[in-house]
């Protein structure tokens, strides 16, 4: 069963605001019985304000009412906070969005990924760093404005895109460039035996 973040000062609010056992505070909070009576008593937690759990939407006024009549009955989480934190962000749908003071090293960081990591598609590259592939085309060709000022340097260096995601296009790229060199990939051309011989 979860436990509140706070056990202590969501014990201190439930002590003073319900009329809840010491048991099932202590059960819900994941504390000692004892140490909710002291609690109660005023000699632990003197100052710790208390955590209105019904406000943090961990639990709700039904369930504290059903618990008050029943001694017995054990408090239920209205929500599960390691539901929260299991959650992945959501993936990046927007365009990259690249500083002022970085935008001037994307073709160096093209012509470093061109040079490094030929599998990566022209698409690819362009999700990477947040360009067009008509920049990262004028760099391939050597017809960007900048050509003479290139440096090839490595992405993640440079800040325009991390680690992660660039391994992660750089194993996307070979695996879609296996599948289509096994798919592609011609015949081995048969020879006749002559039997004759």
């Amino acid at each position: 069963m979860d436990k509140p973040l706070m056990p202590k000062a969501t014990a201190v609010w439930l002590v003073e605001n319900t009329s809840l056992t010491f048991e099932q505070i202590a059960e819900f909070c994941g504390l000692h019985p004892l140490e909710v009576k002291a609690i109660a008593d005023g000699e632990v937690a003197a100052g710790i304000r208390g955590l209105d759990p019904v406000a943090a939407g961990i639990l709700t006024r039904e369930e504290i009412e059903r618990c008050q009549k029943d001694p017995k009955a054990r408090l239920q989480m209205a929500k599960s906070i390691a539901d929260e934190v299991r959650v992945k962000p959501p993936r990046r749908k927007e365009p990259r969005y690249t500083p002022l003071a970085k935008r001037q090293d994307r073709p160096d960081a093209i012509a470093w990924l061109l040079r490094h990591h030929p599998e990566l598609s022209d698409q690819q590259i362009c999700r990477l760093l947040g360009t067009t592939k008509a920049t990262v085309q004028a760099v391939r060709d050597r017809t960007h404005w900048k050509s003479a000022e290139i440096r090839p340097r490595d992405p993640v260096i440079l800040g325009l895109c991390t680690q992660t995601e660039l391994e992660e296009a750089v194993a996307k790229a070979r695996a879609e460039r296996a599948a289509a060199g096994v798919a592609g990939q011609p015949e081995a051309p048969t020879v006749a035996i002559d039997e004759r011989v």
